[in-house]
């Protein structure tokens, strides 16, 4: 938690990157697949540059910083619908700043879901019983539920990486989300999604590749209460603010969880 760090210490300036766009909000095939989910609209990424040397001991100040800025506040006003993305039309008081593991760079982490009982050999979801969800079934279970049998098959630590938890929020949707009956389109949407938000680089004498992003998962408050991502605390709410330090480049990325879309 924050509260007016950037007053007192190092600032930061940011700057929005209208040029840079993520290939997955272009891409006719992931947009179909979040209308399917009921998260077109409400899913979004901006990016903006920033002017100082980030280090992740400045994530609170760095967060409240962005949160604050004039350019960041006006990029992000008007970008509202009922319930969901609250506009920052109050300044900023204070952040909550959650660190998010960041270092897979391939997709082995999700190899034990296929061969534990949640997907058959075709690569189609094991339906389960709920009293609730008709349609339960046992991916569903896995990702939501610690009294799963598998809950655990991807461990505690698997579970807390970026890659895990942006898997986990496709596969869990939006409000009238229609479910997929295969595993392939989360595993191949989330590939494309986590390529597109987190850079890496080669160790030039190893060659070994390796995550140089941060990734915080934020939330900001304002004299009302919570603003960013949304006043109500859901879930499938949620922002992070991922940081390549090279660069010095920042994106926002966020959804809004609720009925229908709007436009970011």
């Amino acid at each position: 938690m924050a509260g007016d760090k950037c007053d007192f210490e190092q600032t930061f300036s940011f700057t929005q990157l209208p040029s840079k766009k993520l290939s997955f909000l272009q891409d006719k095939d992931t947009l179909a697949l979040f209308m399917k989910w009921s998260m077109l609209g409400r899913i979004s990424a901006q990016s903006y540059s920033f002017d100082q040397c980030f280090q992740p001991y400045n994530s609170d100040t760095f967060a409240l910083c962005f949160f604050r800025d004039p350019d960041v506040v006006s990029s992000l006003s008007g970008k509202t619908e009922a319930g969901a993305w609250v506009p920052l039309d109050k300044p900023v008081v204070r952040v909550d700043v959650e660190p998010v593991p960041c270092t897979k760079v391939s997709m082995e982490l999700f190899d034990p879901i296929y061969s534990c009982g949640i997907l058959r050999p075709s690569g189609h979801v094991v339906k389960c019983f709920h009293d609730v969800y008709p349609d339960y079934d046992e991916l569903r279970q896995m990702l939501h539920d610690e009294d799963s049998e598998h809950y655990y098959v991807v461990g505690r630590e698997g579970r807390g990486e970026f890659l895990f938890r942006l898997f986990k929020h496709l596969c869990l949707g939006g409000e009238l989300c229609q479910y997929e009956d295969t595993v392939d389109p989360y595993i191949s949407t989330t590939k494309h999604m986590y390529k597109d938000l987190i850079s890496v680089q080669r160790d030039p004498e190893t060659k070994k590749i390796s995550v140089v992003s941060t990734v915080l998962k934020v939330c900001a408050y304002d004299e009302s209460g919570r603003a960013v991502p949304g006043r109500r605390e859901e879930e499938q709410t949620f922002a992070y603010l991922i940081v390549d330090p090279y660069k010095r480049h920042v994106t926002l990325f966020h959804h809004c969880y609720g009925v229908g879309s709007f436009t970011l």
